[in-house]
């Protein structure tokens, strides 16, 4: 029996689609916890934008089910209405259909779920999802919002499994037709043409230019191809979102150009309104012809244009066996960094401090950024900097931009480090972000050295980070800690500062676990313990740091001359750390940082 679908997308104008369903259903109800949650909470909210779509000319509806799978709505407790929720959405979607009168086909929308999970539990999800949607009464599937190509391959799959309806899948693309994961269009194509599904294409994305783009791309022997973009990119303002003010002639436009390259149904996403809709349909109903032509041209990686590549001072020294000494520094807690500036030069000038690394927001306590501070330093001061770089406070994407910024100021030498959780520090009750963890920062840095971003994308020039990362030999649990210093040896990491040791018999522990001598060159972190109750604060209140018994008990007992001890302990440990390890950071002391040349002193 012929399907209806496939032979209305096979014959006469392109197929018209509805809009940002999820968007809209979002604006009208209050206080969703999801816009699928509307089904329920508010059904004539949802009938309502279905008959505004159909009344401004969609012949192709998709109901309100996007993140309507069973992973998505757990994250909003609202599992147990799995099955409630899809099949209301249908029953809602064809009542409107019959409110109007109109013949219009019923698209059950399923989008990406949401979390990386096996192959096979993402095609039970999708398959659970589909059922319940034709069991309902939908006409056909969109398949639609996908980044991950292997992720839509399972959708569809998982919908053949269960169904034989008809399916449109989208995937998602940038101005460049790539995916976030790298995928380009024609790639996609390819893939999903040996796929059973009636039209493939690009919907939500970066806007019109963006799916114009990605359709020109697709190569498809004859398969439809599908057009539903974003009205372009949003923002927020009072809490709310807001899409560009696009006008109807140019989804006209949009629309006409989508025609000519081929596509069968044209639609919209996010942003999109009844408005757009309306011209579109009046762009097919009128058969318009592109007003200007569209000229696309590959995106290729560029080199850097006389932009120095080599080696940091910091990776030649440790790669000539020098002996390297760095001093660490905390950046100001506040916005005057001449302080700061000034030990720096003087640490420079002594020669005996070859390179000072900065803490970033240490304790979770908020300071400049060390990003900033380094830069301000090696400009002033003419001395290398390692700033550290933590992923408590940054999304990729901001991490991402501070490294583009970094490299253009010429910091070299960065430190991957996770960080202290805000609670921890002056902001209680604050959560932190921790997208990534320290090693995928490694990972996120060493795939901009390839010249790509963290979706393998290419970058205008590749960077020149010398990645470095911390590892502690006085761990608790030394076998994570050396499975995660493994992990990040793997991610990319070139060099290693280790936690303050006290006691170096942990260092010798730590390094006959990993075959006797570093993998990476080591720098020692080191810090004179100036007074006994700075020892006790040590040793009971920062996580990973032991002071031994016998060096509190030396500092205790040496009252006024606690310092003269804990200078002579830190002497010893950086003479007997010699043969260990390629170098030392030394931490300088409060108030009196330059106290931290006389650990240098024979």
């Amino acid at each position: 029996m012929a399907n209806r679908f496939l032979e209305r997308l096979g014959s006469g104008p392109p197929i018209v689609a509805d809009g940002g369903m999820g968007a809209l259903v979002s604006s009208a109800v209050p206080r969703l916890r999801c816009p699928e949650e509307a089904n329920l909470r508010a059904p004539d909210a949802v009938v309502s934008l279905h008959v505004g779509f159909i009344n401004a000319g969609a012949e192709l509806i998709e109901t309100n089910t996007f993140g309507a799978n069973r992973r998505k709505l757990a994250h909003y407790f609202l599992e147990d209405e799995f099955e409630r929720i899809n099949s209301t959405a249908v029953k809602l979607a064809r009542n409107a259909r019959e409110v109007t009168g109109r013949e219009v086909f019923v698209a059950g929308s399923i989008g990406p779920l949401g979390d990386p999970l096996p192959s096979h539990e993402r095609r039970q999800l999708f398959a659970d999802q589909a059922s319940v949607l034709e069991g309902r009464g939908a006409d056909l599937f969109m398949v639609e919002t996908f980044y991950d190509l292997d992720e839509l391959v399972d959708a569809i799959e998982a919908v053949r499994s269960v169904s034989s309806l008809p399916v449109v899948a989208l995937l998602t693309f940038d101005e460049g037709a790539e995916t976030l994961a790298g995928v380009t269009a024609r790639d996609a194509a390819e893939r999903l043409a040996g796929l059973d599904v009636a039209a493939i294409g690009a919907n939500h994305g970066a806007g019109l230019l963006a799916a114009l783009a990605a359709l020109e791309q697709f190569q498809t022997d004859g398969l439809p191809l599908a057009a539903l973009p974003n009205i372009g990119l949003a923002s927020l303002a009072g809490g709310r979102v807001i899409f560009p003010h696009a006008t109807p002639d140019y989804f006209a436009e949009f629309a006409a150009h989508a025609r000519d390259l081929g596509a069968r149904v044209i639609g919209g996403c996010c942003g999109t309104t009844p408005t757009e809709i309306a011209a579109i349909r009046a762009a097919v109903d009128e058969d318009r012809t592109p007003r200007a032509a569209l000229h696309f041209e590959e995106r290729e990686l560029v080199v850097s244009l006389g932009e120095e590549q080599g080696e940091s001072q910091l990776e030649q020294a440790l790669r000539a066996g020098e002996w390297v000494v760095s001093a660490q520094l905390d950046p100001p807690l506040g916005s005057n960094v001449m302080g700061l500036i000034e030990v720096a030069r003087a640490l420079k000038d002594s020669g005996r401090v070859g390179f000072v690394d900065l803490n970033d927001n240490a304790g979770a306590r908020a300071g400049m950024s060390a990003l900033i501070a380094s830069a301000a330093i090696e400009r002033a001061c003419g001395i290398e900097t390692i700033p550290h770089l933590t992923t408590r406070d940054t999304t990729v994407m901001g991490l991402e931009s501070m490294l583009f910024g970094a490299q253009a100021e010429g910091l070299r030498n960065i430190l991957a480090v996770t960080g202290d959780p805000p609670e921890v520090g002056d902001y209680p009750g604050s959560r932190g972000i921790y997208e990534v963890d320290s090693i995928g920062l490694t990972r996120l840095m060493a795939s901009l050295n390839r010249g790509e971003d963290v979706n393998g994308r290419p970058i205008d020039a590749p960077t020149s980070f010398y990645i470095g990362v911390a590892v502690n030999p006085s761990a608790d649990d030394l076998d994570f800690e050396l499975d995660r210093f493994r992990q990040k040896i793997e991610a990319g990491a070139r060099f290693a500062m280790t936690q303050l040791l006290f006691d170096l018999d942990y260092l010798d522990r730590f390094l006959d676990r990993i075959g006797g001598s570093p993998p990476i060159p080591l720098l020692l972190g080191i810090c004179p313990l100036w007074s006994y109750r700075l020892a006790l604060r040590f040793h009971n209140e920062l996580p990973g740091i032991i002071v031994p018994d016998a060096l509190q008990d030396a500092l205790r007992d040496a009252g006024a001359d606690a310092a003269d001890v804990g200078m002579a302990h830190a002497k010893r440990l950086l003479r007997e750390a010699r043969d260990r390890v390629a170098g030392v950071y030394l931490v300088v002391p409060y108030r009196q940082p330059l106290r931290v040349l006389e650990l240098l002193d024979a």
